[in-house]
């Protein structure tokens, strides 16, 4: 079971900035999380709904033993964290940080040189989704968020990662720039996102690698870039200064894989 990043279980709150809710919220994200073995405890659905995918949810929840509850829309939006419900919630364990040597020992168990996200600072919940979304379909075996100035395991994060929530573990730790120290002296290389850098293209990003994106806006703080072995950047020919963060790490994330595939 991949259950990294589990809710600390306590009452759901509206607060999209929470981290204390246990509800998963729409029809991919539920089936995820069975597929991903989470503990479900209860299930709600739109009474009189149904189509496949809700059918698939139904099926899972009868196969685990999960209570499932058929209940009206304005309940549905009362639980409702995002508004996106999608006609589905499930309670759930709540999410649980990793640790960093979690994720060491995930590569270590797939035989493969450490891949690791290291976000400074992200602040939009979407974004962070994305990148672990991101993180989980280029192969990474984890990310690592600051305790401070960052959004963290948010029922919207959980939403905007599709699912990938349940498959990647995260990190939270004090300090990041400390935290990059001690997985150097582990092996690993750190490639910064910066418009000041050289090409991508021009930079080895084999091996074990940690890839590091700065806060929207903000980019990279001083400590963390110094702490960087290489600062790239993405070529680009528009009129705008930068990518978003989610994007750019995705970018970024795939040029990592293709040099690793060489």
């Amino acid at each position: 079971m991949n259950e990294y990043n589990r809710r600390r279980s306590v009452p759901p709150d509206k607060n999209e900035g929470a981290e204390d809710t246990s509800l998963i919220e729409g029809r991919n994200e539920v089936i995820e999380a069975f597929r991903s073995g989470r503990t479900i405890e209860r299930v709600y659905i739109l009474d009189g709904s149904h189509d496949g995918r809700l059918d698939t949810i139904r099926r899972e929840a009868r196969k685990a033993g999960v209570r499932i509850d058929f209940v009206d829309r304005r309940r549905l939006d009362e639980l409702s964290i995002s508004g996106n419900h999608q006609g589905v919630l499930a309670k759930t364990a709540a999410y649980r940080y990793a640790e960093v040597s979690d994720i060491l020992k995930k590569a270590e168990d797939r035989g493969e040189e450490p891949f690791i996200f290291v976000l400074d600072g992200i602040e939009d919940p979407h974004n962070l989704g994305a990148m672990i979304r991101t993180a989980d379909l280029a192969g990474a075996h984890g990310v690592i968020i600051p305790k401070d100035r960052a959004v963290g395991l948010t029922a919207t994060v959980a939403k905007a990662s599709a699912g990938a929530i349940n498959y990647v573990p995260v990190a939270k730790v004090t300090n990041l720039a400390r935290a990059m120290e001690e997985l150097k002296d582990k092996g690993l290389w750190f490639a910064g996102a910066d418009m000041d850098g050289g090409l991508m293209y021009e930079a080895n990003l084999k091996g074990p690698m940690g890839l590091v994106i700065g806060a929207e806006g903000r980019g990279l703080s001083r400590l963390v870039k110094e702490k960087c072995d290489y600062v790239v950047r993405i070529p680009t020919a528009g009129h705008l200064e930068s990518l978003n963060a989610s994007v750019a790490c995705g970018v970024l994330a795939f040029e990592i894989v293709r040099q690793r595939a060489l």
